[in-house]
């Protein structure tokens, strides 16, 4: 779907754009991110709880919605029945974060990798309210509104910046954990709270596209400073074991890992200058520095991450052949989405084919995952995986 919206740019598809659009922000989010940290929360923490038949559940009814939504939204968009799965996977969702605090086993609780990943769920929970809001914007105000997109907006940041994060970080210290490294409490508290912090004033970044009050600037400026504040604390808290982690992960994971921590610092920069009126203002305008944005945290920090601890944990095999065309895309993708940003920006010369560039420079995407899921699908059949 994600190729199919950059073919839109270059010939006559005779589809709807934004239903499109919706499709594919949903399966992404939900069918990939989301049920890759589930599994992996389930995994560390829930396997020993003994409620294999709960979780199949939960995990049957979850992915009943997001199949729901997959069909749904390319055809109708928000729409009755669209709205209706997507309404479903937030009780999915609900049941989810119920389900994982009510039976985390009783050693796991006093652990700070716990405690990031039970903040994270609700963080989750948070995030659903943008979800929850937008019917009722869309019936009265409607899409246009300002409301729509903060909403929308709203969602997002508590998602990746909240619920994604904060799942990677407990899953990372539980690594440490495991290998017997203690961290001192009060540094880990200091970057708990700071971490926080960051999350919850950072989402006033989400509004600065129209220009509000003055104290808005302040305090999404205020999160930013936070948030990068936190990440260094993790650097000082970690920087002594980056052995280790070198030697517990396989190359390829490693080299996401380090990717991964490469982007964030990008990351935070962006969101750092992202509090400044002008670049609030240029990011409107400008609606692929957004586009850009997103992806390099989604492609770029999330999902390398995520590839990683699933490797770690032997539920994913990360074939080489993978690596090398989902970072082509990836990179190549980037260059051209920030290009076109920057080119419109300072009236810098703008290429004649772009948008077929990028529609098949994006093919890379779905050759790359199509080789991901038949190498682990043969090596499942084989009863060789684990030993890979």
């Amino acid at each position: 779907m994600g190729v199919l919206l950059r073919a839109f740019f270059v010939t006559s598809i005779p589809l709807n754009y934004k239903f499109i659009l919706h499709a594919h922000s949903h399966t992404a989010l939900l069918g990939w991110i989301y049920l890759g940290l589930t599994t992996l929360i389930y995994k560390i923490f829930l396997s020993e709880a003994q409620k294999p038949k709960l979780y199949k559940r939960i995990f049957i009814y979850t992915n009943i919605c997001i199949l729901g939504m997959l069909i749904t939204f390319p055809i109708q968009g928000y729409a009755l029945f669209s709205i209706i799965f997507s309404t479903l996977f937030l009780f999915a969702s609900y049941w989810f974060a119920w389900f994982a605090m009510m039976y985390i086993p009783r050693h796991f609780k006093n652990r700070f990798s716990w405690r990031l990943i039970k903040t994270a769920l609700w963080y989750l929970v948070i995030s659903s309210i943008g979800l929850w809001t937008i019917g009722g914007v869309m019936a009265t105000l409607g899409p246009e509104s300002i409301w729509y997109k903060t909403s929308i907006y709203f969602y997002l940041h508590f998602q990746y910046n909240g619920w994604f994060i904060l799942v990677l970080l407990g899953v990372l210290f539980y690594i440490f954990e495991e290998n017997g490294v203690k961290f001192n409490p009060q540094k880990l508290k200091y970057f708990f709270l700071l971490l926080n912090f960051g999350v919850l004033f950072t989402v006033f970044l989400s509004v600065l596209w129209f220009v509000p009050h003055v104290i808005l600037y302040i305090l999404g400026l205020a999160g930013a400073v936070a948030q990068g504040l936190a990440f260094y604390e993790l650097y000082l808290l970690l920087k002594d074991h980056f052995p280790l982690i070198k030697k517990s992960f396989a190359p390829w994971a490693f080299f996401f890992l380090k990717i991964a921590g490469g982007l964030l610092v990008v990351k935070l920069l962006m969101q750092l200058f992202s509090a400044l009126p002008y670049v609030a203002n240029l990011s409107f305008q400008l609606k692929d520095f957004v586009i850009g944005y997103l992806h390099l945290v989604f492609l770029g920090i999330v999902i390398t991450s995520l590839l990683a601890f699933l490797k770690y944990f032997e539920l994913l095999l990360l074939p080489k052949s993978f690596v090398v065309l989902y970072l082509l895309g990836f990179i190549t993708t980037e260059s051209l989405i920030f290009y076109k940003a920057i080119a419109f920006w300072l009236g810098l010369p703008f290429f004649q084919h772009y948008y077929i560039c990028l529609a098949v420079l994006s093919c890379l995407f779905p050759i790359a995952v199509g080789i991901l899921l038949f190498r682990n699908l043969r090596a499942v059949r084989s009863g060789l995986f684990f030993n890979l």
